[in-house]
């Protein structure tokens, strides 16, 4: 007797079984061994037990849906646009499909399914080229105290409904070594809008934090009107507070040692800045020239115009877990076209722009500067690799927005430190680049 007619035999049995009396169910359940081969024990537990139920037929798989050209033209798109989420992958594919369907030369099934494809579908299909990557960080703020009491301490919740209010941050480019004068990023993300830009300065000078904060002021497509900083001392000095009152700008400041108050940018700290440029020790003016000649150009666009991002709209405690929940995907200029109050003719002028640039000779370009960057990193006080084979790119080190996959390095550094490179695009985080 096969499994199949040993369980339409106990279906059988089981309501007489259970209404049997005791010298009854001894020769029920006899024969039921008998003719099943169970052993006894067993066959009591199966008669005493829940009562079965018909079998359902097991479902045949799904077949595949997506085809090996689908795949792999998702996953160049995706590593052109420097890995994000899937959300802001499925987002992007739209608006990027003038681009992938010149490259590509796509045919109407391909095309059909990139459109359709849902971002839970993105996550499955990427699976298999996505790694695990970890990162370090460096910490280089040393607090300011002669304003700190002066300038208010912002803690609550960001809830603008106009663009303007940004924080703002400096990366530090030092390398293994914090002596001597090295480069600095400075970083501003607009809260309402996403909308991001970065300077590099040689040292972090009062004035030459401050000067670089004013040409990113004045080239944003809105009024700059709060600047929400850490309590380092370039930020935290009677020079920019100066120019802020000027300005009529809102100077606030987060808790001493609590990043989470400035959340927004430390999350850009990593995808704008540290995924593009490691941790190289860059200390001369030839490598800020070149750092800013891609911040300036290239990368500003391919961040603000092409690539979507996400903004958590709430959280929701469901138990004991918290539901995040998030807007549509949109790009930068997307946000800042909605709001009343941004620059027309700057908004204008950036559209007409955007129409006329390809995203992936962009990336291609930002990765032609990023080598020239590497180039003039400073080898002797950067982290030196386990195995060395002669000088490497920073492609090859981790960095940038590589095509093809490489495979990440491990730095010799103490041995708490010793966690893989990863370089610029690597995996979503919980953040979802906001």
């Amino acid at each position: 007797m096969g499994n199949k007619g040993r369980w339409e035999y106990l279906q059988a049995i089981y309501e007489r079984y259970r209404k049997a009396g005791r010298k009854d169910k001894k020769a029920i359940l006899s024969e039921f061994c008998a003719n099943t081969g169970y052993n006894r024990k067993y066959a009591i537990r199966l008669l005493n037990g829940p009562q079965p139920e018909e079998r359902r037929r097991p479902s045949r798989p799904r077949g595949v849906s997506y085809t090996q050209q689908t795949v792999q033209v998702l996953t160049a798109v995706w590593d052109a646009a420097g890995y994000p989420w899937s959300v802001r992958l499925k987002a992007l594919l739209p608006a990027w499909m003038p681009w992938i369907r010149k490259r590509f030369r796509l045919q109407p099934g391909v095309e059909k399914q990139l459109l359709k494809i849902s971002a839970r579908q993105i996550d499955r299909r990427l699976k298999a080229v996505k790694t695990q990557r970890r990162r370090r960080i460096y910490g280089r703020t040393k607090p300011g105290y002669l304003l700190k009491h002066h300038i208010a301490v912002k803690t609550d919740r960001w809830d603008v409904q106009r663009p303007g209010f940004t924080e703002v941050d400096l990366v530090s480019h030092s390398g293994n070594s914090a002596s001597g004068e090295f480069a600095h990023t400075l970083n501003v993300t607009d809260i309402h809008t996403t909308w991001t830009e970065s300077g590099a300065v040689l040292g972090r000078g009062e004035e030459a934090v401050q000067r670089a904060l004013n040409e990113i002021a004045e080239g944003l497509p809105f009024r700059l009107l709060g600047v929400d900083s850490d309590n380092g001392s370039e930020f935290i000095n009677w020079h920019l507070k100066r120019w802020c009152e000027q300005k009529d700008i809102q100077m606030t400041r987060g808790r001493p040692y609590k990043k989470d108050d400035n959340a927004h940018i430390e999350q850009k700290n990593w995808t704008h800045v540290r995924k593009l440029l490691g941790w190289e020790r860059y200390d001369t003016a030839e490598a800020v020239e070149a750092m800013n000649d891609l911040y300036r150009h290239e990368l500003r666009l391919w961040l603000n115009l092409f690539l979507p991002s996400v903004k958590l709209l709430k959280k929701v405690r469901v138990g004991s877990k918290v539901r995040r929940v998030y807007d549509g995907p949109r790009t930068p200029l997307e946000r800042v076209r909605a709001c009343p109050q941004a620059d027309r003719v700057q908004v204008a002028r950036l559209e007409e722009l955007r129409k006329s640039l390809d995203p992936f000779q962009l990336a291609r370009t930002i990765e032609r500067k990023l080598e020239r960057v590497y180039c003039l990193a400073n080898r002797r006080l950067s982290p030196k690799e386990v195995q060395k084979t002669g000088s490497k790119t920073g492609r090859e080190k981790g960095y940038g927005i590589d095509i093809g996959i490489r495979s990440p390095v491990f730095p010799v550094t103490p041995p708490y430190m010793r966690v893989r490179i990863r370089r610029f695009g690597g995996l979503s985080y919980r953040l979802r680049n906001s």
